[in-house]
């Protein structure tokens, strides 16, 4: 095989899951502990929120967009379902469907605001995810009046418990939307026209393509996805709370840049965005099992996100040189 298509295999999902394979033997070696199946699981629980928001998070950055307002969005999310779920009006399981749908419903309206807005007065989506950052972490504080919510039905938690061979149920639903986000823009022409747009914009519009559909609706598919990490949140954490979320948009856009998506757009993929989460999820746990504080934690993960950012020109290049 040519030197050159080597180099591109190993800047990809290939060397991304090398690197994976790397952290989980040398941890492995190292502390024993890490190979447990309890430590495993507890991985696996760990990465499932971040998967879930960074899958979102991908359909943005192909389109070469961004979107800060995760975290916010997710609290927000969290709290509605919250109050939707403990609404002693309601029969339980209308309850826990409700709670679903308003969740999901909210961060669909806020991805709709934010796409709508950047698109109808060309603003970039960083100025405009940032002030709804400020607008959903506002509301969701007077919504809630600044207070947890942590009563939900014990049938409601009881799911966020469940496991199958020691694989948690909530990253199941982690993977599984993994799979069917990379089907969508694999095999169908919606995911193409995300990968065109992001590749050429202007010449997808001097084609006839409506790319303001397509930009909007990547936010929408955004903010649902957050929706969904709020209630796998709440199932996992048993509360809603106003003040969580924050960070989660880093570690969002970090799952997503290290699995190989270029911050320019037009490329990556879903597959490259888990393998990225579980970098991350991996490199955290690890860290922590030997011992490392969350500041220097932190530290390590914004070296890794500056690498990953790196290595992305340097894909550029050699994807040029193939050409």
């Amino acid at each position: 095989m040519d030197t050159k298509k080597i180099a591109y295999l190993l800047l990809n999902e290939a060397g991304i899951g090398i690197v994976l394979f790397a952290l989980c033997l040398l941890f492995s070696l190292f502390v024993p502990a890490f190979a447990s199946m309890n430590n495993i699981s507890n991985i696996f629980t760990q990465i499932s929120i971040n998967t879930v928001i960074a899958v979102g998070m991908t359909f943005v950055i192909l389109l070469g967009g961004i979107d800060l307002s995760v975290g916010s969005v997710l609290a927000l999310c969290t709290i509605l379902a919250g109050l939707t779920i403990t609404k002693e009006s309601l029969p339980l399981s209308a309850a826990i469907v409700l709670s679903v749908i308003v969740s999901m419903a909210a961060g669909m309206a806020c991805g709709l605001f934010n796409g709508w807005v950047s698109e109808r007065w060309k603003i970039h989506p960083f100025v405009v995810t940032l002030g709804m950052l400020n607008i959903a972490r506002g509301a969701v504080l007077q919504v809630s009046n600044s207070r947890t919510i942590y009563s939900f039905p014990k049938e409601f938690n009881a799911v966020g418990t469940v496991s199958y061979f020691g694989i948690p149920l909530i990253f199941v639903v982690a993977v599984l939307l993994v799979l069917f986000g990379h089907f969508i823009l694999k095999k169908t022409v919606f995911g193409r026209m995300i990968y065109a747009i992001g590749n050429n914009e202007e010449a997808v519009r001097l084609s006839g393509h409506n790319v303001k559909f397509y930009k909007v609706a990547a936010f929408v598919i955004c903010g649902a996805t957050v929706g969904l990490a709020a209630i796998l949140y709440m199932l996992r954490l048993n509360i809603a709370s106003p003040i969580l979320g924050n960070g989660f948009e880093l570690s969002a856009i970090a799952a997503v840049v290290i699995g190989g998506t270029s911050m320019s757009g037009g490329k990556g993929s879903l597959i490259g965005t888990l393998l990225g989460a579980a970098i991350i999820g991996v490199l955290n746990n690890g860290l922590l099992l030997v011992g490392m504080g969350d500041f220097a934690r932190q530290m390590v993960t914004g070296i890794i996100i500056v690498a990953a950012v790196v290595l992305d020109t340097y894909r550029a290049k050699v994807s040029r040189m193939l050409i």
